[in-house]
C-alpha cells in the first residue's frame, strides 16, 4: 500500500498510482462546506439587507450555478491526472498561466487567513487560550496535513462530512426549537439587488473552489466517468454549502444581532454548555481544518506552478513542498492577525472581489477544455515552453484581461462601485459578465486557429530521434 505521505507535486499520476471512486468527492465537497465560514456567508445574505425567504432562494440558485462550473473543474483531474492550474498552460503558455496563478495565490492567502480566525477562536475556547495564540496553533496544524497531502485530505473529508453533518442537523433542531420558522420566512418582499447579493454570495464561494478542485480529483483512476465525478462534486458541495449557508441565513434574521458580535461563540451557545460546547468547538476546528487544508494544498501547488513555468521544473523535492506550504502558512496567519477584528465586513468583499478575477479564467479554462481542445491535451508539452503551447498565449491572455475589464462596470463593493450599478438597482452582476463575455471572445478566437491541438490525449515525451516509434497517443 502507497504511505501517506503524498510523493507527487504537479508532476502528472501515473495510472499505476490512481485510486478512489468518483463518490470521494461528494464526501470531501460535503465537509469542506458544513463549516462555520459557509455559515457566516449565509448569514451576510441578510446583515446586508436580504429578507431570509429571498436570501435562501438566491444562496441555492448561486451555489448550483457556480457549483456547477466548479463541477466541470472537477471532471478534468481523471482525465488529465494534474493540478487544474497546470491544465491553465494549455489556454495561456507555460509562462503565462502565471498571469492568473498570481490572482490564485492571494485567493488561498485570504480564506486560509478568514478560516484561521474563525477557527482559532474555536482552538482558543478549546485550550483555554487567547484567539492569538489558537490562530497560530490552527495554523501549524494545518501546514503539517497538507504536508502529508492527498490521502490524509480525503481522510478528513470523510471524517468531516460525518461528523459535521451530525453537528450541523444538532444545532438545526436546536434552532428550531428557539426560533418560529413560519415567521422568520414570512416576509417575501422581494429585491432585486438584494437578491442577486444572495447568488454572487454563494456563487463567489463555488467559483472560488475552481483553480484547485481538480487537484483532488487528479488521483481517481482515468477511467473514472466524467459524469459521476461532476455530479458527485456538484452533490456534495451544493448539499454542504446550502445547508450550512440556510442555517446561516435562519439564525441571522433570528438572532438580534448577537451573531454579529461573535459568530462561533453564538452558534456554540446554540448547542449548549459544558462538554456539548466542548464537542461543538472541535466540530468547528474539524470543519474549518478541512477547508484550510485544501486551501494550503492548493495554494502551495498554485505557486509551484508558477515559480516551475520559468524553472523547466516538473517534480519537487520534500523539503521544497514543505518550504512552499509553510510560506502559505505564515503568509495566511499573519493576515488573520491583522484582520481579525474586523472580519465580517472584509470577509463579503474579499468574496465579491475575488469572483471578479477567476470568472474569466474558468471561462477560458473551461470552453478550451469542453469546446476547443475537446479533452485532448499534449500532457508533456504543459511543462515545455518550446512545445506546442509555447511560453505566452496572448490569445487567451488578451480574452483574461477584457473578461476583467468588462467587469468593472457592474461590480459593488465598498471600495469600488462600477457606474452601471445605480442603473441596475445596485445590483451586481459583474460575475456574469465575467462568465459570459470571456466565453464568447475565446471561444470565437480559439475556434480559428487549433494546429496546437493534438489528435489525441498524449501522455508520454515523444521518443529521441533515433528511436524508431512514434509516441503514442491515448484516448
Amino acid at each position: 500500500m502507497p504511505g501517506l505521505v503524498e510523493q507527487r507535486s504537479i508532476d502528472v499520476v501515473p495510472d499505476a498510482e490512481r485510486h478512489g471512486t468518483a463518490f470521494s468527492q461528494f464526501t470531501l465537497w460535503l465537509g469542506a462546506n458544513l463549516q462555520i465560514t459557509a455559515v457566516v456567508t449565509g448569514a451576510l445574505a441578510v446583515v446586508f439587507g436580504g429578507n431570509a425567504f429571498w436570501s435562501v432562494i438566491g444562496l441555492l440558485l448561486g451555489n448550483l450555478i457556480g457549483g456547477a462550473v466548479m463541477s466541470l473543474h472537477s471532471a478534468q483531474g481523471p482525465r488529465l491526472g494534474l493540478p487544474q492550474m497546470i491544465s491553465s498552460r494549455a489556454q495561456f503558455g507555460v509562462k503565462g498561466a502565471v498571469v492568473p496563478l498570481l490572482l490564485v495565490v492571494v485567493m488561498y492567502v485570504g480564506f486560509f487567513a478568514s478560516g484561521s480566525v474563525l477557527a482559532g477562536q474555536a482552538v482558543a475556547k478549546l485550550t483555554h487560550l487567547d484567539d492569538t495564540t489558537g490562530i497560530i496553533i490552527f495554523a501549524v496544524i494545518t501546514a503539517v496535513m497538507a504536508a502529508i497531502g492527498y490521502r490524509v485530505i480525503h481522510i478528513l473529508g470523510r471524517a468531516a462530512s460525518v461528523i459535521c453533518a451530525i453537528a450541523f442537523i444538532y444545532l438545526g433542531i436546536r434552532l428550531l426549537d428557539r426560533i418560529d420558522l413560519s415567521a422568520t420566512l414570512h416576509d417575501h418582499a422581494f429585491s432585486f439587488p438584494l437578491f442577486l447579493l444572495a447568488v454572487s454570495l454563494s456563487a463567489s464561494w463555488q467559483l472560488a473552489f475552481g483553480p484547485y478542485v481538480a487537484d483532488y480529483s487528479r488521483y481517481l483512476p482515468r477511467d473514472t466517468s466524467a459524469r459521476a465525478t461532476f455530479w458527485w462534486t456538484l452533490g456534495g458541495t451544493t448539499l454542504g454549502s446550502q445547508w450550512s449557508m440556510t442555517f446561516g441565513v435562519l439564525v441571522a434574521a433570528t438572532s438580534g444581532g448577537a451573531f454579529l458580535d461573535s459568530q462561533v461563540g453564538y452558534v456554540v451557545a446554540l448547542g449548549g454548555t459544558g462538554l456539548i460546547a466542548s464537542a461543538l468547538y472541535f466540530v468547528i476546528a474539524l470543519g474549518k481544518l478541512t477547508i484550510n487544508v485544501l486551501n494550503t494544498y492548493g495554494g502551495f501547488m498554485s505557486m509551484v506552478t508558477g515559480v516551475s513555468g520559468f524553472r523547466a521544473q516538473k517534480t519537487l523535492t520534500a523539503r521544497g513542498r514543505s518550504a512552499y506550504i509553510a510560506l502559505i502558512m505564515v503568509a495566511g496567519t499573519a493576515v488573520a492577525l491583522a484582520g481579525k477584528d474586523s472580519f465580517l465586513s472584509s470577509f463579503k468583499d474579499f468574496l465579491l472581489f475575488l469572483l471578479t478575477f477567476f470568472t474569466p479564467w474558468s471561462a477560458i479554462n473551461l470552453v478550451d477544455y469542453y469546446l476547443i481542445s475537446r479533452e485532448r491535451y499534449d500532457i508533456p508539452a504543459l511543462f515545455d515552453p518550446r512545445g506546442r503551447y509555447g511560453a505566452w498565449r496572448w490569445d487567451a491572455l488578451l480574452v483574461y484581461g477584457i473578461g476583467l475589464l468588462a467587469q468593472f462596470p457592474f461590480l459593488a463593493t465598498s471600495f469600488y462601485t462600477g457606474p452601471l450599478v445605480d442603473p441596475l438597482g445596485g445590483a451586481d452582476i459583474s460575475w456574469l459578465v465575467g462568465l459570459l463575455i470571456p466565453a464568447a471572445l475565446y471561444w470565437l478566437l480559439a475556434r480559428r486557429n487549433t494546429d496546437h491541438i493534438p489528435a489525441a490525449t498524449i501522455l508520454t515525451p515523444a521518443p529521441a530521434p533515433d528511436s524508431a516509434p512514434e509516441r503514442t497517443p491515448a484516448a
